[in-house]
């Protein structure tokens, strides 16, 4: 069965209920997508699926085949993972590929989230229970994101003098 994955189609041989997790990990060397809980609490295996954050433990490879998979590897570098490194998120580092993945699927849909809508949002789980740095992660990156699009607004010269 053919699956898109960051933009490129590969072959793969699976039973249509294999998990997408084991896919990408085992016959695709993509390991940036962690195994956590295998029942879709955790998180740490979430990646995007048709744009929406979505644990790949939980969807069956056969269902994948129909729509665009991107994993942490297909949105490196971004500016989330800069602002981790700002606001020092991690600590253990293990759930925080799927943090990432969460949040950047949850900033394309709400550019600028409230602490509510992130709360509700962010379902991963952090053992090391960084939620509060995860949070001014994501703002950090709304306001970076709010500021530029202000400047290129209020530019309207055309940048001529």
């Amino acid at each position: 069965m053919k699956l898109k994955i960051n933009g490129q189609s590969y072959d793969v041989d699976a039973e249509p209920e294999t998990p997408l997790l084991w896919v990408l990990r085992e016959q695709l060397g993509m390991t940036g997508t962690k195994f956590g809980c295998g029942i879709g609490q955790c998180g740490a295996c979430t990646v995007h699926f048709d744009g929406k954050a979505m644990r790949s433990c939980l969807l069956p490879v056969v269902s994948a085949g129909s729509g665009e998979i991107t994993t942490i590897e297909g949105i490196t570098p971004h500016p989330l993972q800069a602002a981790w490194i700002e606001e020092q998120v991690p600590q253990c580092g293990y759930c925080q590929s799927g943090q990432l993945m969460a949040a950047a699927a949850l900033l394309e849909q709400i550019p600028n989230p409230s602490d509510a809508q992130i709360n509700s949002t962010m379902t991963n789980i952090c053992r090391c229970a960084t939620y509060d740095r995860i949070r001014k992660g994501i703002k950090r990156v709304a306001a970076d994101n709010a500021s530029a699009t202000a400047s290129n607004t209020t530019d309207t010269t055309g940048g001529a003098e």
